[in-house]
């Protein structure tokens, strides 16, 4: 086989810790790492059961949709050969020559049935039981999970496999020696592992697949124009894949032949017939195996349904072929596909790993607290079968101790009684109450002694201006008052910080567009020719409820503070997006970045970097407490170093768009 992106993955978005794929799958194909299951290709034999189970959709398998579009639209010479389970997958359409009509028209030359390739194998299945050796037992080798099962789990069996093909490999060599590979072979049905059975399919597409690119084409089975089947035409085929459809299409029964046929089909009966075989309890039977329960409950079909209605689907449309068939030109047909090779052999693909040692599976028991008999539940919470199956899957690399429900309850309760996490929400918690609380208290000292100052620095400012102006310019005192000045109104500016950083009025809320209240901002903040400023908008729903004075505030600081980051040439860039119920505006600087140990203490009052008389250390404190007053969030990135990128610093502020429903 060549190699190929595996057919059955994970979506890890969507993957839960239910382990219910752990629990169906018959290879235990799948590995738990931090909850999440993922597929082991080289483990996994495509049975697709855990595509059936997972209710989230988690669990996908290859889809080659693609493909199919591309050859239709290069209009490459093509022959649709459909699984003989198609009447239980189009349910809808009464008559199945609606079907090929539909299928035909998505650009194929010829529509063939699959179940000739059915009858071609059972012919050889009914030569090889009637002329082989009678000691020599075989096993049915149409199912590829099965035969994927047998080769990588059950090696030593690989040899008991009937070396003849599958009845989809059977009708392909058929057409490629007809029409001598002119054309490209397509086949539809409900199996996902036979995507990887045989390079002779040149594609294989599900009917889930089939309906979809359908659906694209905007193709109707049920409107479709009615049409034949190409031949050659089946027989006693289309039966196939339905549970005993081997035997039923030799027109055998399980008790006639020596030696007898075993019939499993499902997830369990299957490998229960492969683990009896393989320990000589019924090494004197042959095998008739199905990994689905009939391949009209395959994983590929768009509705899986009720089995034996889809069943009675199969059986219905093999009745109504039986009262048309043509039997001279069908054994005309079988006739001619006597000089051509239906042999096939098989490899083994061993990927069992040697047991654990008793010791290693007692040290583990012993770390869950598993120490006697009684403590072994097997309750299969985990998806094994048993805690020893877990155990082992555990030491292989393939399951983690964090599954076994029991354990992880029990570890709960310890976490419960030390508190380990608790602590440290604790600790984090008191940190930010001694933050709140500084700030509470700077803030009710701030406006007092701003409110006993404000005024008195008033009327300073006013006489200093008046002796200013009466001693006039060449006086010997002018330079002393515009000192005067200068300082008195730089103290009232301090006493307007601080009042702004202590105010405690109510938020007087008005709605405005998030763009509006930025372009506001902008204005309000004197930026130099070399420092370019972009919005990026990406905001669907612009209105938001803010205090507008005091969020224009705070958002002209923290630009006016990336303004004076920037030493040279530099840009600003505010990123606007919403969520259902936030407003998230991110302002990013390229200017020189903030020092490590300065991030903590941003928001301090009094603290700032900026050269003295050029701040007051009470802009980020005034725009943290406007933000918190809005019940909004705010953070902060930063790098100031350039080893490690471009410098600059981003302030990312989370403000709901309606504060009063918080």
């Amino acid at each position: 086989m060549k190699n190929k992106q595996q057919i059955v993955y994970t979506i890890e978005d969507l993957c839960e810790m239910c382990y219910t794929c752990v629990r169906v799958c018959p290879a235990k194909a799948i590995s738990i790492t931090n909850g999440q299951a993922q597929v082991i290709p080289e483990r996994c034999i495509a049975c697709g059961n855990c595509i059936r189970v997972c209710t989230r959709n988690a669990k996908m398998f290859r889809n080659n949709e693609t493909d199919l579009l591309t050859m239709i639209e290069n209009k490459e010479n093509m022959i649709a050969v459909i699984a003989p389970s198609f009447p239980a997958e189009f349910k809808e359409v009464e008559d199945y020559r609606k079907v090929v009509g539909a299928v035909r028209s998505l650009g194929f030359d010829k529509v063939v049935e699959v179940a000739f390739g059915a009858d071609i194998v059972a012919e050889h299945y009914k030569n090889l039981l009637a002329n082989s050796d009678k000691n020599t037992r075989f096993i049915s080798s149409d199912c590829p999970a099965v035969v994927n099962y047998i080769t990588k789990y059950h090696p030593r069996l690989t040899s008991n496999l009937a070396p003849i093909v599958s009845p989809v490999m059977a009708i392909v060599r058929v057409l490629k020696h007809k029409y001598a590979n002119k054309y490209k072979i397509v086949f539809f049905g409900p199996c996902i592992a036979k995507k990887d059975e045989s390079d002779e399919v040149d594609l294989t597409i599900t009917f889930t697949e089939l309906r979809s690119v359908m659906s694209l084409k905007n193709i109707s089975a049920k409107e479709a124009e009615p049409s034949e089947f190409d031949p050659p035409h089946s027989g006693r085929g289309a039966v196939f894949p339905i549970s005993r459809g081997l035997i039923q299409t030799i027109n055998l029964k399980e008790d006639v032949v020596e030696g007898n046929i075993v019939v499993a089909d499902g997830k369990s009966n299957f490998k229960e017939a492969i683990n009896e075989f393989d320990n000589g309890l019924i090494s004197d039977h042959h095998l008739e195996l199905l990994c689905c329960e009939g391949c009209i409950m395959g994983p590929g079909m768009s509705e899986l349904g009720k089995r034996y209605e889809n069943r009675a689907y199969v059986t219905n449309y093999v009745k109504e072929k039986f009262n048309n068939i043509d039997v001279e030109e069908w054994k005309k047909e079988l006739e001619a596909t006597k000089e051509i090779d239906f042999s096939r052999s098989f490899e083994p693909d061993d990927v069992r790993v040697l047991r654990p040692s008793q010791e290693e599976l007692d040290n583990l028991y012993k770390k869950m607290g598993k120490t006697r008999p009684e403590d072994h539940l097997n309750c299969q919470a985990c998806g094994y079968d048993s805690c020893e199956e877990h155990a082992i899957a555990v030491l292989r690399g393939l399951a983690e101790v964090e599954m076994c429900l029991p354990y992880m309850i029990k570890e709960l309760h310890k976490s419960v009684d030390e508190l380990n996490f608790k602590n440290v929400k604790l600790a984090n918690m008191r940190q930010a109450l001694k933050q709140s609380e500084k700030l509470a208290h700077l803030g009710q000292l701030s406006a007092g002694i701003a409110h006993e100052l404000n005024n008195p620095l008033g009327v300073v400012i006013m006489y200093s201006n008046i002796l200013l102006d009466e001693a006039g310019p060449n006086s010997d005192v002018a330079e002393d008052l515009k000192m005067i000045t200068e300082q008195a109104q730089r103290c009232k500016n301090i006493v307007g910080g601080l009042l702004n950083f202590a105010r405690k009025n109510k938020v007087s809320y008005e709605s405005i567009s998030v763009v509006e209240l930025i372009q506001q901002c902008l204005k309000s903040v004197l930026i130099p020719e070399d420092i370019e400023v972009e919005i990026k908008n990406y905001v669907k729903n612009s209105n938001i409820n803010v205090d507008i004075e005091q969020m224009t505030q705070a958002l002209s600081n923290i630009v006016k503070n990336a303004v004076e980051a920037i030493s040279d040439k530099g840009k600003i860039i505010i990123y606007l997006y919403d969520t259902d119920d936030y407003i998230n505006i991110e302002i990013e600087d390229t200017g020189s970045g903030i020092n490590n140990e300065n991030l903590e203490k941003v928001f301090t009052p009094f603290f700032t970097t900026k050269g003295l008389g050029k701040g007051t250390g009470l802009g980020l404190p005034t725009v943290y407490g406007v933000v918190k007053m809005h019940k909004g969030k705010i953070r902060i990135e930063t790098n100031n170093n350039p080893e490690k990128g471009r410098t600059g610093t981003k302030f990312i502020i989370n403000l709901p768009k309606n504060p009063q429903l918080f």
